[in-house]
């Protein structure tokens, strides 16, 4: 069995207002309790990236030769994460219906 490296996920402070954003609209359009269901689905997937970073597929609005740049579909939202050396960056959650070029401005997200 092939061990995989573990790597602290860090998260950028768009992402957090991403998350009030999409958190609000689920809440306006399904009910708070969709939207409180929602939000856990996307924090389950984020905490198991520490060791699962590579099982999600590369994002294909952002094609590189490492394949750094990943995404995680849930519905209409992508979840985009760079995986570096150090850790795990989770950059944005964004709706995946938003233009191609917004979606690589994503590459710019740095993490404080």
């Amino acid at each position: 069995m092939v061990d995989i490296e573990r790597k602290e996920v860090r998260v950028s402070a768009v992402f957090n207002a991403d998350l009030v954003n999409v958190f609000e609209y689920g809440e306006e359009t399904f009910g708070y309790s969709a939207a409180k269901v929602f939000i856990g689905e996307i924090y389950n997937f984020i905490w198991n990236l520490d060791s699962m970073y590579h099982s999600h597929p590369e994002c294909r609005y952002i094609p590189t030769k490492s394949k750094m740049y990943r995404n995680i579909i849930l519905g209409s939202y992508l979840v985009i994460y760079r995986i570096t050396p150090q850790c795990i960056e989770v950059l944005r959650v964004i709706n995946s219906k938003i233009a191609v070029k917004n979606i690589r401005s994503v590459r710019k997200v740095k993490i404080q």
